[in-house]
């Protein structure tokens, strides 16, 4: 009498040949769901191998023609159909009946697709299709930064730490006389100001757009303690129209009123117009700063390194972004890059919201 399975291994070896990896932990589980299924059932049969046997998006046109040529010999429509329209529950029944049957093999264990939100999150923000900027933007609003915090010179009430005096006073004379409870103090603290300075320029507008919205996100989350400026060929502050709720009402509001948009960088200029009109005046004084620019400049390098070391004398961590850092082979060879690093904390990446999601990371913990 033949073995049953025979089969089922000999599909699995036809779609090997048909270009799927279906290597030899891969059978396992489709037979171990094979086995937990009804095999009069087309559709019960064809999710066993779907889920189990193929990798990769790629894979599922190879699958239908060799599982319609192995089991049906041809291809109807409405099995198709229902094919597609299974219920999402079977299938993560089917993924951890497979799972069950794998957990002793280490090397070569199965692993599920990247999901797209994934995949999206380490997409280059200047090739991502409209789509996929449409998603990016609903990730976006999902964050929730933490903004940095400084000591702050009033303490406040705690359960350990130093003695406060004026509240064990006041519980001794409420209570006759008698220090029935001491009261502790400690160093309290409050959020530090964070600064985001974004180029707008001609070069930097397939990310202008994704950093904005970044920016409003952020701004959302502590109106009054983020101020947000534009750099292009002059300096304009966006922090008000960036607070508004909408994301898309913000986008607008942002854009009117930034007059530069796509056009030329005086990095050092625009720095300078900020310290000297915003950064002195506390904007900028024991602040965490971020510029995201590519460090294209049009004007004086020396300009911008001077700027910047008064910068650095003003903040309490500066930061730089570049989306062009994150990509293999990437030199800081740009102008304003080399005379921009001497001053900065960090150079950072920028190019995708994995990158953006640890500058957050990294202003938090400055």
């Amino acid at each position: 009498m033949s073995d049953p399975l025979a089969g089922f291994v000999g599909f699995a070896e036809a779609l090997r040949e048909a270009g799927l990896p279906c290597d030899a932990h891969r059978v396992q589980a489709y037979l171990g769901a094979v086995g937990e299924i009804d095999l009069a059932d087309p559709d019960q049969l064809y999710w066993a191998g779907r889920l189990t046997l193929c990798a990769d998006p790629d894979d599922l046109p190879r699958y239908d023609a060799a599982f319609d040529g192995w089991f049906t010999e041809k291809e109807t429509g409405p099995r198709r159909r229902s094919r597609e329209a299974a219920p999402k529950r079977a299938r993560i029944a089917t993924l951890a009946q497979a799972g069950q049957g794998e957990s002793s093999a280490e090397p070569d264990e199965l692993r599920v697709a990247a999901s797209d939100e994934e995949i999206l999150r380490h997409r280059d923000l200047a090739e991502l299709s409209v789509a996929e900027r449409a998603h990016l933007r609903e990730l976006l609003a999902k964050l929730r930064p933490a903004l940095p915090v400084r000591p702050s010179p009033r303490r406040r009430a705690a359960r350990r730490g130093t003695l406060d005096p004026s509240r064990t006073l006041r519980a001794m004379l409420a209570g006759g006389g008698e220090p029935v409870r001491l009261a502790y103090r400690r160093k309290g603290s409050k959020p530090r100001r964070v600064v985001l300075l974004i180029d707008v320029s001609g070069s930097m507008g397939p990310y202008a757009d994704s950093l904005l919205r970044f920016a409003h996100v952020v701004a959302r989350r502590a109106p009054g303690r983020v101020e947000v400026f534009t750099l292009g060929t002059r300096l304009t502050r966006v922090s008000r129209q960036l607070q508004l709720r909408d994301p898309e009402h913000a986008m607008l509001a942002a854009a009117a009123a930034v007059p530069d948009f796509a056009g030329g960088t005086r990095l050092g200029e625009t720095l300078r117009a900020f310290l000297d009109r915003w950064g002195q005046r506390g904007v900028a004084r024991r602040s965490v700063v971020t510029v995201f620019s590519d460090g294209w400049e049009r004007g004086d390098p020396g300009l911008l390194g001077e700027q910047l070391a008064r910068l650095r004398r003003l903040a309490h961590a500066v930061f730089w972004v570049n989306p062009h850092a994150g990509r293999a082979g990437y030199a800081p060879v740009q102008s304003g890059i080399v005379a921009a690093l001497p001053h900065l904390d960090r150079l950072l990446a920028g190019h995708s919201l994995a990158t953006l999601e640890r500058l957050l990371v990294e202003i938090a913990d400055a």
